[in-house]
């Protein structure tokens, strides 16, 4: 650890082209949503592939887009497009967060913006132009010409009440992030949380994020996370340890390569994008397999010392851009235990099947276990995004022309509309189907997993999952979104290899041991950046295993969701 952070102050020392990188939580919707309208209009080009982005990349998408907005002309220069009124002011709000990216001092006006927009920075305290405490974004912020800082506050609350009973959430703490010179960057976001009953377990069929809860005196829960890292960049790259949540696969409801459901875990991340064409990604994470190491396990004082053993992930994704608005990807992954970290693993560029078959001698229950991965991703045509993520788990030709077996794969296809043929309209459509003993494996130690959560799709192997979305923004910060979802999970088998049965001819949901059909009406109105009212209605009919949902969402029920959200 001490080696890398010698190679970060290295770069940061060595390379002064001004580039500065933090990461936006993915959980920050309302900005991820609105770069995707931009990027769908073919006002900027966005690789959607991997998230969260960095604030940099935010605030250079954002300034495209008004440069292209002002002049008529998309990036590609070859169509007169422009914003309609709802989407410029939309624009306008964003960069009032982005401020703190730009090149300028952060004072109480935020140049060239319109009149609505000029003062949104609330108050200033002090005589320091550099130094505001503001509304919006909610926080203390300082800037000058070698450190930029910003404090903000984490607050919110979420109840809810149906046929099953009342459940609340509660959420507090605070997040940091800020810049040292032009290399250097830094972020830091603590949120403690209480919780009536947990809403997500491992078992559970939900989008959610996961967490490890801590049970208090009464019924409800606890449990807390830290995210954060520290980040050394050049305009064509960046080099940083994080302990974060990642989402690699084009999506809308959850992506099926890694999903970003697993609680936050400690990663070494690469990113270069040495030309237009092409972008790189790694990453080498320390994961939590959960599986005691009872030769490492011992007694101190009469208690017993539980040690875990040892599990990693290395990843990396290839993104070339042949044409605007074409991305075509793909890459490859590991998990790997019991050992210490391997060299063989940190080389970013490798293909880790081949590697690790050849350190473990071709010995199945030696090696590790390896995934493939491919995104498709197309904004070539105004308005629309078509996109096809596959994850590979376990491939081989002689199952492809054999109808009783099958590949242990993920599938996801859909695509996006937005703005047409009506203004500030969008819909959702996409099918996830991955077939049974995808996401798991026969050791372990080598599952897809984290903390018992899936890194992969929510519903896990053998699933399959129809959503459709229609949104409607009538104004700056409000949106309308009503949704349908139809998901089925059939038997769970577990991956033996010598079970007695062949794990690829376990037949695709042949039973149904769970589904959901739900129907979702929804409210949101952000009325800072960081900070949102919501309220939601959800029908669902869930049925089947009642292990995969909270007992709250139990049959079928009628729940009123309300809430507000303030910082990331």
């Amino acid at each position: 650890m001490r080696k890398l952070l010698a190679i970060l102050a290295f770069v940061a020392a060595c390379l002064p082209v001004f580039s500065q990188v933090v990461y936006e939580d993915i959980n920050n919707t309302g900005i991820y949503e609105f770069l995707d309208e931009l990027a769908a209009l073919k006002m900027i080009t966005l690789n959607s592939n991997v998230k969260p982005y960095s604030r940099s990349y935010i605030a250079g998408k954002l300034a495209d887009a008004r440069t292209a907005d002002e002049s008529g002309d998309t990036v590609a220069g070859r169509q007169s497009h422009r914003l309609n009124n709802r989407q410029r002011k939309e624009l306008y709000f964003y960069l009032q967060d982005f401020q703190l990216e730009s090149s300028s001092r952060v004072t109480r006006h935020t140049s060239r913006l319109s009149e609505s927009y000029s003062n949104k920075l609330a108050f200033v305290t002090g005589k320091q132009p550099d130094m505001v405490l503001a509304l919006n974004p909610v926080g203390f912020h300082y800037k000058d010409s070698l450190f930029t800082f910003s404090l903000r506050p984490i607050l919110g609350v979420q109840w809810m009440t149906n046929e099953n009973g009342s459940e609340y959430h509660r959420w507090w703490g605070g997040s940091m992030f800020g810049y040292i010179g032009k290399n250097f960057g830094f972020y830091a976001n603590i949120r403690d949380n209480n919780e009536s009953t947990p809403m997500v377990k491992p078992l559970y069929f939900t989008t959610g994020e996961g967490a490890v809860y801590k049970a208090k005196n009464d019924s409800s829960v606890y449990f807390s996370e830290m995210r954060g890292g520290i980040v050394a960049s050049v305009q064509w790259g960046s080099l940083g340890i994080m302990n974060d949540r990642v989402a690699w696969g084009d999506n809308y409801h959850g992506a099926n390569i890694l999903s970003g459901k697993a609680p936050a875990f400690p990663y070494i991340q690469l990113h270069l994008n040495p030309a237009k064409w092409f972008d790189f990604n790694y990453m080498h994470g320390w994961l939590n397999s959960n599986v005691i190491d009872s030769s490492r396990s011992y007694y101190s004082d009469g208690i017993y010392r539980e040690v875990y053993r040892n599990k990693f992930i290395a990843a990396n994704m290839f993104t070339f851009i042949p044409w605007r608005g074409l991305n075509l990807s793909f890459g490859n992954s590991i998990i790997y235990s019991d050992i210490n970290i391997n060299p063989i693993y940190l080389i970013p560029f490798l293909f880790y099947n081949s590697a690790d078959a050849n350190k473990n001698n071709y010995v199945d229950y030696a090696g590790s276990n390896s995934q493939l991965f491919f995104n498709f991703s197309s904004r070539q045509i105004r308005h629309l995004h078509i996109f096809v993520s596959l994850y590979i788990d376990e491939w081989k030709m002689s199952r492809v022309m054999d109808k009783d077996k099958h590949n242990f794969t993920s599938l996801k296809a859909g695509f996006s509309l937005s703005d047409f043929p009506f203004q500030n309209v969008g819909l959702i459509a996409e099918y996830t189907r991955t077939q049974p003993m995808t996401y798991d494996h026969y050791l372990t130690t080598t599952t897809f997993t984290s903390n018992d959560y899936t890194l992969g799709h929510y519903l896990r192997e053998n699933s399959q999952e129809v959503f459709v979305s229609l949104s409607y923004h009538p104004f700056r910060g409000v949106l309308f979104n009503a949704s349908f979802t139809v998901a089925q999970h059939g038997d769970d088998v577990p991956y033996r290899l010598n079970a007695g049965y062949n794990p690829d001819e376990v037949p695709f949901l042949k039973n149904i041991t769970w589904q959901n059909h739900s129907f979702e009406f929804s409210a949101r109105y952000e009325f800072a950046n960081n900070g949102y009212f919501f309220v939601r209605y959800l029908n669902s009919n869930r049925e089947g295993d009642v292990r995969y949902q909270p007992a709250a969402m139990n049959g079928n029920t009628n729940t009123l969701m309300t809430g507000i959200n303030l910082g990331f």
